[in-house]
């Protein structure tokens, strides 16, 4: 699939990003899981790949079955205010 550049800056950051989900990026840009996995590495230098890799490896908040039903939202709530 070819993104933008906006786009797969995006699909990175989502990446990164501890409480958003595996489905919430093939929900909005159609990559599975492993996708995403081959994305980030062929887009992050190999050091970044693999300390991204150990982060998300196992981490329930990534995955909507492991995830605790108390969890309602996808991102801490002053992640996106304005300073």
């Amino acid at each position: 699939m070819l993104f933008s550049e906006e786009s797969e800056s995006r699909i990175i950051e989502m990446a990164w990003e501890d409480r958003t989900l595996f489905e919430a990026i093939e929900m909005q840009f159609g990559l599975t899981e492993p996708q995403v996995i081959r994305f980030m590495r062929s887009r992050l230098k190999p050091s970044c790949f693999k300390l991204w890799r150990k982060r998300v490896s196992g981490r329930t908040t990534k995955h909507m079955k492991l995830r605790s039903k108390s969890i309602t939202r996808g991102y801490c709530p002053t992640q996106y205010k304005q300073r």
